[in-house]
């Protein structure tokens, strides 16, 4: 099973440690942000498969961080929950209307906490699944030909237009019906592309899907470490989160490596 990545948002230190070990416990990949501000940065940084965030704290409230996540196509899809200690029907409102997807109240219990978690990562992948099936019954076009490693792509970003060679392009992973691009320098670039069309043009040699959702440039792992159930761990260079490849996947790893 492939570890989902979960962002704790939460300015009371004790309870940031406690559901980061609880969900780490779990076999959940968890990082974490004592406010707001850094919380946002760390969502755009990292793109978690769910947020976990604390409505009321110094600078940026909860709110803030879901309504300024909101507005990138990268982030308004990341399952939301928000952590209140005491909050009334106004305030539970205003969440909802912002995107939220669910709300726990302090103290909770760990099975209200990991329950709440798999409902909403359940929820979101339905999503992805119905898209992916959409996608696969489109009528087949002809079949476009592998990139060369050499080949730069013409993008447009923000209005600008944009080269980025193919072996620039460090990983892609899945963002519902987009792929998010993250070249060796600047920012993630979004493209309305389903992952499999990527695994289906980029050059085998380089890159490797890894999992459903995420494709890597083999150039840039830089570590392999052994996981759970015959599964493993990368790195890539100058990427502080490790990437969990699934089973099928580390057996095409270790074949490439012979």
């Amino acid at each position: 099973m492939i570890a989902k990545k979960i962002l704790v948002i939460e300015d009371d230190e004790n309870v940031r440690q406690n559901i980061s070990t609880l969900l780490e416990e779990e076999n959940y990949l968890v990082v974490t942000a004592n406010n707001g501000k850094i919380g946002i940065d760390k969502a755009k940084e990292f793109l978690p498969d769910l947020i976990i965030c604390d409505v009321l704290m110094p600078g940026a409230t909860g709110y803030d961080v879901l309504k300024e996540l909101s507005k990138s196509k990268e982030t308004r899809s990341i399952p939301f929950i928000f952590l209140t200690a005491k909050i009334d029907r106004i305030d539970i409102r205003l969440g909802m209307e912002l995107g939220a997807d669910d709300y726990l109240f302090k103290p909770f219990k760990l099975e209200e906490l990991l329950n709440a978690i798999k409902s909403r990562l359940k929820r979101h992948e339905i999503i992805i699944a119905d898209y992916i099936e959409e996608e696969n019954n489109k009528p087949k076009q002809q079949k476009k030909k592998k990139y060369d490693p050499d080949e730069k792509l013409f993008l447009t970003v923000n209005g600008k237009p944009v080269f980025l060679g193919i072996n620039e392009i460090k990983y892609i992973s899945a963002e519902n019906q987009y792929t998010s691009l993250k070249p060796i320098n600047g920012k993630s670039i979004l493209i309305r592309r389903s992952i499999k069309k990527w695994e289906d043009s980029l050059p085998e040699k380089i890159f490797l899907r890894i999992h459903r959702c995420t494709i890597v440039n083999m150039n840039f792992i830089v570590k392999m470490e052994k996981w759970h159930n015959a599964s493993m761990v990368i790195y890539l260079k100058d990427v502080n989160e490790p990437f969990i490849v699934s089973k099928r996947y580390t057996v095409k790893i270790r074949e490439k490596q012979k």
